[in-house]
């Protein structure tokens, strides 16, 4: 009986498809039985034919554990998730997946970050950058480089063409802020907080792969961007063991009010830690990002938008984070943040990164 109710089920799922016409992508279904344990689920489905399977707890997948996931992949709906019965039927629904974890000033369901995915024309094309908006993005720099060999902090950029609109010309939405000029885009970011902290004593690499060319180059697409930062980072853990700590620079597509603060009369680009929660060790990274964020916070007020997990559902849900308990994603800035309101920023996260560092490691800022 209960064989033929399992099978009938399975059957009038399927009607339900094809009559909806509904295509069912990987992405769609691995939302959808997530939180399924195919350990369990094998053995509860032998347990319906013979009890012996039934597991420890005694507690079999009954009739209506089958109904709701047989219902899920037939509609899309998850009944444990009363977002799913309209994230279909409303466009960006899904963003609201991304969950707060500490929220900082101005932060909630209204102002959460968000990927922004330029047209594939922008990517190929090269923007002008605004000269006389650009200075050298890189403080003096009082010691010796490192060695790779010798680093344990590994600064990248998995979206490197980042940018911002006030260094760049003709361009006036968020998605144009994109440009392959170091000195325009994150990576220019990146090579002043690799000076900062080197100055402060810390061993550091600084990668500037051009991704969005490698992306171009395979024919892939700009979702692709963390196969190919994987890719990097992998081979510098393999050729540099002793990198421990990873930061990924990202700037926001949010607009000013959003992305500014101002202390004591200056003007700041706010940032934000993003956490991947598909990460089997997230929460050891989640900790990192919250005492970095707790330290800002402390200093500096108002500067940090806060800490944030995301999953599959609306991000790439790792972000490289595997790679070490001490790796980082943050968002430096919008798109409507100029130089100066940057470059502020950088150096209170340069200033807060040193300390926590040297904290951890045991010796004191030279």
């Amino acid at each position: 009986m209960e064989r033929s109710i399992f099978f009938l089920i399975v059957f009038s799922s399927l009607i339900f498809i094809l009559i909806l016409n509904l295509q069912l992508g990987s992405s769609t279904l691995e939302k959808l039985i997530r939180d399924i344990e195919s350990d369990d689920m094998f053995l509860s489905s032998m347990s319906s034919v013979n009890h012996i399977f039934i597991n420890e707890n005694n507690d079999p997948l009954n009739l209506k554990n089958l109904t709701d996931i047989f219902f899920s992949l037939a509609s899309s709906i998850r009944t444990t998730d009363h977002r799913s019965f309209i994230r279909n039927g409303l466009p960006g629904l899904s963003y609201y997946d991304t969950e707060i974890v500490v929220a900082g000033e101005g932060t909630d369901l209204t102002t959460l970050p968000y990927e922004s995915t330029p047209p594939i024309e922008v990517l190929m094309k090269e923007m002008e950058v605004i000269e006389e908006n650009l200075k050298e993005n890189t403080p003096p720099n009082n010691t010796v480089l490192p060695s790779p060999k010798d680093s344990n902090i590994f600064v990248y950029h998995t979206h490197n063409v980042e940018s911002f609109l006030p260094l760049l010309k003709n361009a006036t939405t968020p998605k144009e802020a994109i440009t392959s000029n170091e000195r325009a885009n994150v990576v220019g970011l990146g090579k002043y907080l690799t000076a900062k902290l080197l100055n402060n004593g810390l061993k550091v690499y600084h990668d500037t792969t051009n991704i969005n060319q490698e992306l171009l180059n395979r024919g892939w697409k700009y979702s692709a961007s963390y196969a190919v930062s994987n890719e990097i980072v992998n081979t510098a853990t393999s050729n540099y063991p002793n990198l421990e700590y990873f930061i990924d620079i990202h700037r926001d597509s949010a607009r000013k009010e959003k992305t500014t603060k101002i202390i004591e009369g200056k003007s700041y680009a706010k940032l934000y830690f993003i956490v991947g929660k598909e990460n089997e060790d997230y929460k050891k990274n989640l900790a990192f990002a919250e005492k970095l964020n707790t330290e800002i916070e402390n200093k500096y007020p108002g500067i940090s938008r806060g800490v944030f997990l995301k999953t599959t559902a609306d991000g790439n849900g790792v972000y490289n984070q595997d790679v070490s308990d001490r790796a980082i994603l943050i968002e430096v800035g919008g798109v409507d943040n100029n130089l100066d309101e940057l470059n502020r920023t950088i150096d209170i996260f340069a200033e807060v990164f040193t300390d926590v560092y040297w904290e951890e490691n045991g010796g004191m800022k030279e």
